[in-house]
């Protein structure tokens, strides 16, 4: 591995109930002071005090504030699994429903504070986890959309893999967009045109 790897892996694996709590309260408090002081200004110092800890608790768990921010990202992208997916209804005419609950699905996993999801995705220094960790998300995402796509008598492509593909990556990218960078365009606005776009698309002209 990689010494700039080994420089955010976290140094304590929780193995008991207390320390794991411990080491989630670290993550939640750190979450709370990036959003309220920014990456730069949100120091280790700032986060054990907020996580009512002292700071040589806090490298137990993690070495540095870079493995932090890289832990919070991860937890996030594991968070984003489509549970509802299995649910749907696929009979025909319901298209624009199903694309609706993708893209709804997205802005959900997606409305944590603004500011922190900046901070995660533009300063989040990259680990082999977090690379293996968007890397298996991305392909999950695409073989629920693949699945559903296949199964639905609407969709008339000609490529189900490569339009799974497009569709994961238009939703996932607008989607995260929009919420770390909101616009004065209403959030349901939003959904409303990339549901067209999307459901468009998935008709091939029909």
């Amino acid at each position: 591995m990689p010494s700039a790897d080994r420089r955010l892996q976290p140094r304590r694996k929780p193995r008991q109930v207390r320390a794991e709590l411990t080491r989630d309260r670290v993550l939640t408090a750190a979450a709370h002071v990036f959003a309220e002081h920014g990456y730069a200004a949100g120091t280790t110092n700032r986060i054990a005090e907020r996580a009512r800890i002292s700071i040589g608790s806090l490298y137990q768990y993690f070495p540095n504030k870079d493995a932090i921010l890289a832990e919070l990202l991860v937890r996030h992208i594991d968070r984003g699994k489509w549970t509802q997916a299995d649910q749907l209804d696929l009979s025909a005419g319901s298209l624009a429903a199903t694309v609706r609950a993708l893209v709804r699905d997205a802005i959900d996993n997606h409305r944590d504070d603004p500011q922190l999801l900046r901070i995660m995705f533009e300063e989040a220094p990259v680990s082999r986890e977090l690379l293996d960790t968007i890397a298996r998300h991305e392909k999950k995402r695409v073989d629920q959309v693949r699945d559903l796509l296949a199964r639905h008598p609407d969709v008339h492509v000609q490529d189900l893999d490569t339009a799974a593909e497009l569709i994961v990556f238009t939703v996932e990218t607008n989607t995260h967009k929009l919420m770390a960078y909101p616009r004065t365009a209403p959030v349901g606005t939003f959904e409303n045109e990339l549901v067209a776009m999307v459901t468009r698309y998935l008709r091939g002209g029909q």
